[in-house]
This record gives C-alpha cells, structure tokens and sequence, in this order.
C-alpha cells in the first residue's frame, strides 16, 4: 500500500522529510533559499518548521517511534 493512503505511514514519511529537511540545512544553509519556489521553497519551509518547532518534532517523532514498535 502506498504511504499517501496509510495516515501512519503519511505521517512518518512527513516526520522524517522534516528531519531530513532540518538536518541538510544546518549542514548546508546555501543549499535550501528562502527565495526558491516550488519544490526548493516546500522543502525550505519544512526546513524551518524542523528548526523553529523543534521540540515539538522531536516529540512526534518519539511518539511516532513507539507507535510503530508497539502497534504495528
């Protein structure tokens, strides 16, 4: 099945592009503009919601962890 039709699988695919997002930003600031559009642009924002709402990322994350560990 297609993660876009699972929600839990929509959900992780979400969390770990924001991750991922985050983490390529702070290694490479020139690599995601703010001034891009279309997918560089998508990419940057999600860039920043990993940096500026970072506990609460963290916090889905580890929720989203055990949820699959335990009731998948």
């Amino acid at each position: 099945m297609s993660a876009i039709f699972n929600f839990q699988s929509l959900l992780s695919v979400l969390l770990l592009i924001i991750c991922t997002c985050a983490y390529l930003r702070a290694l490479f600031p020139s690599l995601m503009d703010r001034n891009k559009v279309g997918i560089s642009g998508t990419l940057w924002k999600c860039a920043r919601i990993g940096e500026r709402k970072s506990p609460w990322v963290a916090a889905s994350c580890i929720m989203m962890a055990l949820s699959l560990l335990f009731f998948s």
